[in-house]
């Protein structure tokens, strides 16, 4: 059964917390790749959920279970050559943590029960962390608490939420059950003001943990704390956890007749998210926060996209898959740094391309990758995007959408341009090695190759999961 995904990470995660670092690695590494194999299976539907009313496995969840589990198992092989150089004393704590870690996000992309999806959400919160508070510093704590408090002040209000759209439901004497399912056969029939209220909620609710602005607030503290693999998850998995929860919500609301509602404020979160990332930008003096700023950038472009509709939700969809691949790459290249320099600081990390040659290519290329750039494949996303916005008639909006677009990559090529380039006399403190170098490789090169050839498999799945909402590539 294709909950597995969600057993055998808890079940391993156990096992790992007390077990020595060295089998703990081995746990992890086993567990990242029975986890894609098991996902694959589910892909083509070899394995499917065995309870049916709570799970289910949607193309939407699939593309997202699929995106986690692949980009896991690069982040594991990492953390086992980071750990071994940082020689964390809470490494099998990392391991376990890490593992839970999986296990929620597995039970986002599968759930179909409101409550069952509104639990998962609320456990990736608990889960992940431990992993913001490894470090025990004061920082790591205050970052910790703010990511805890904000966020599920955010998931209590995706609760009412939830209650708002049962009522919709009962208002009408509907009786059906409370899934996404269940409530998209009988969408039309839901009391449109109880769907309204509850969507809003749940967009603030849910949008507090995708990183949408003015919901954000906790996401750069908490990346920036974080080990760089945990960091790479939140930013390469999480958020696209909670982008799920609004999604769903808007496919609903678009079943019933109300997608023009939903798409207005989707459009609006995205590009307020857009403008405030290119802003707080600018002047950041951490590499890891420009960082999450740049999630918090690609969140809504993300939300932009689903909200414009038609072509420009096959790009959102694409844009999901590539912000997950080479912002887990960027992260792991900033690990690196971090070794290399011993700092966070942009300042102090000037000559990147003598002192650390590789992590240098890789980062440029990354950064070249999140701007949007040829061969990866954020161009074609945001290419799609923009095209769709156009023939949807959103031309104010598309104007602000590219208009951000430039003022991102105008703040933040300066401070990247002084991380490579500037001056820096300092001696680098841990050396480069190719256990940290060929993860990030390889989610680049996987960016590129899915820019140049897109499996049908893949490519039908995203037609599939947007065909709800009537989305399309010919828009």
């Amino acid at each position: 059964m294709l909950e597995f995904t969600c057993l055998i990470p808890l079940f391993t995660g156990i096992i790992a917390m007390f077990m020595p670092a060295r089998l703990g690695r081995i746990i992890l590494l086993v567990t990242a790749v029975l986890h894609l194999q098991l996902t694959v299976l589910g892909w083509f539907g070899k394995v499917t959920p065995s309870l049916p009313g709570y799970f289910a496995a949607p193309p939407d969840g699939l593309l997202v279970l699929l995106v986690t589990s692949f980009i896991f198992l690069f982040i594991s092989v990492y953390a086992v050559f980071y750990m071994r150089e940082t020689e964390m004393a809470s490494e099998p704590h990392y391991i376990g943590a890490t593992l839970f870690f999986l296990a929620s996000m597995s039970m986002v992309a599968l759930a179909d029960h409101l409550v069952v999806l509104w639990i998962a959400i609320e456990a990736t919160t608990l889960m992940s962390a431990p992993l913001i508070f490894l470090t025990r510093s004061k920082s790591a704590l205050e970052a910790t608490w703010k990511y805890v408090l904000i966020c599920s002040v955010g998931i209590a209000l995706a609760l009412l939420g939830c209650f708002f759209i049962v009522m919709a439901m009962a208002s009408n004497h509907l009786d059906v059950g409370i899934t996404f399912s269940s409530l998209g056969q009988v969408a039309e029939q839901l009391d449109p003001v109880w769907l309204k209220a509850g969507f809003i909620f749940l967009v603030i609710g849910y949008g507090t943990k995708m990183g949408l602005a003015p919901m954000h607030t906790w996401l750069p503290d908490a990346h920036s704390e974080a080990p760089s693999p945990a960091s790479a998850l939140l930013s390469g998995a999480l958020l696209n956890c909670a982008f799920l929860g609004i999604y769903r919500s808007h496919q609903l609301l678009y079943q019933a007749g109300l997608g023009d509602f939903s798409s207005r404020i989707l459009i609006g979160f995205g590009l307020l998210s857009m403008l405030v990332a290119a802003i707080f930008m600018y002047n950041q003096t951490g590499y890891k926060r420009l960082l999450a700023y740049s999630s918090i950038e690609n969140m809504g472009v993300i939300a932009f996209g689903i909200g414009i509709g038609g072509l420009a939700t096959y790009g959102a969809m694409l844009h999901l898959i590539h912000h997950s691949l080479i912002k887990s790459a960027l992260f792991l290249s900033s690990g690196n740094i971090l070794l290399g320099y011993g700092s966070k600081l942009i300042n102090k990390t000037g000559n990147m391309a003598k002192l650390l040659p590789k992590t240098f290519a890789l980062f440029m290329a990354g950064f070249a990758g999140i701007s949007g750039f040829p061969p990866f494949g954020i161009f074609v996303s945001e290419l799609l995007i923009i095209i769709g916005a156009f023939q949807q008639g959103n031309t104010i909006s598309v104007t602000i959408f590219i208009f951000a677009l430039i003022l991102v990559f105008a703040g933040a090529a300066r401070l990247v341009m002084r991380m490579c380039f500037g001056r820096n006399d300092e001696e680098i403190l841990v050396p480069e090695s190719y256990g940290r170098l060929l993860p990030p490789l390889g989610l680049l090169l996987s960016s590129v190759l899915l820019c140049v050839w897109l499996p049908d498999t893949l490519y039908e799945k995203i037609l599939s999961a947007i065909a709800t909402i009537g989305g399309g590539i010919h828009g």
